[in-house]
């Protein structure tokens, strides 16, 4: 049997009732190799099925077993920095990350069992790296971020400080947020509810990109929800709301929106000198 069968198959036990107390040691297994593999990148929890940001597709029995990670284990007392933390998982061993050449720095460092970092990547503290989340070769996590559960993170991309990736367990998303290769997220940034980010966008500081916010895409003048095409320069402005001329907003009411535009090659320099630095 495959992994994806044995995943299946605890669902539908899981469905049927099966409860952590009920699990046995085989089961056990299966949840610990689940974990494994996604920690290697042999399964990720979304792929890219066609050339275009919004032909990422969510893998189903993936994202059922993560769920299944905290549904069939129990919460148990663990040992981080000298602290007692209640957790159902462990903290992620990372004794392969120096034969890849990727770093984390101590002191609030934290990644989560099943969370896979590629090579050449840079992990500032603080720092969250959630279950099932996949970091791509050459991409600097700074401090303060959180990389939430399933995220998919390509090669190359840059998170500034404080930059919140979202999940998909809470709330329950169908599908994770993607950022794709050579993006660059100014510091403050927030990704949330499954929005994806095309490859070579820059994104400035403080920006939010949710599907419930518009992008004005001033490159093919249309207005999109739920992804940010490639190769833009985004920023956030605000925009006229339908209720500006209620009695409460004297002088007019405003929306956030996001502006999308085509990338400046001195932006582009800028940011090739900042991966040469981190080179």
């Amino acid at each position: 049997m495959t992994l994806e069968s044995d995943v299946s198959d605890l669902w539908r036990r899981y469905e049927d009732g099966l409860s952590a107390a009920e699990t046995t040691a085989d089961d056990v297994a299966v949840l610990d190799d689940f974990l494994a593999a996604l920690e290697a990148g042999e399964i990720r929890a979304a792929e890219k099925t066609g050339d275009d940001v919004t032909s990422w597709e969510a893998n189903e029995w993936v994202k059922r077993g993560i769920l299944l990670n905290f549904a069939l284990r129990e919460t148990e007392p663990r040992e981080y920095g000298g602290v007692t933390y209640y957790d159902v998982l462990p903290l992620r061993e990372t004794d392969d990350l120096a034969e890849r050449g990727t770093r984390n720095t101590p002191d609030g460092t934290v990644l989560r069992r099943g969370a896979y970092l590629g090579s050449d990547c840079i992990l500032m503290s603080p720092a969250f790296v959630n279950m099932g989340a996949y970091v791509g070769d050459g991409t600097l996590v700074d401090s303060c971020d959180t990389v939430g559960s399933c995220a998919q993170i390509g090669a190359d991309v840059k998170l500034g400080a404080n930059t919140l990736i979202g999940g998909v367990l809470e709330p329950i998303e169908d599908a994770p947020v993607v950022i794709e290769d050579d993006v660059s997220l100014g510091a403050g940034c927030r990704v949330t509810s499954g929005f994806r980010v095309g490859e070579g966008s820059i994104v400035g500081e403080n920006t939010l990109l949710t599907p419930r916010i518009p992008v004005y895409d001033l490159v093919e003048e249309e207005v999109i929800y739920g992804h940010l095409p490639a190769e833009r320069r985004a920023f956030t402005r605000m925009v006229e709301s339908s209720v500006g001329d209620h009695d409460l907003f004297e002088g007019g009411a405003y929306k956030p929106a996001v502006v999308a535009t085509h990338v400046e090659e001195e932006t582009l320099e800028a940011t090739r000198r900042e991966g040469a630095l981190r080179e």
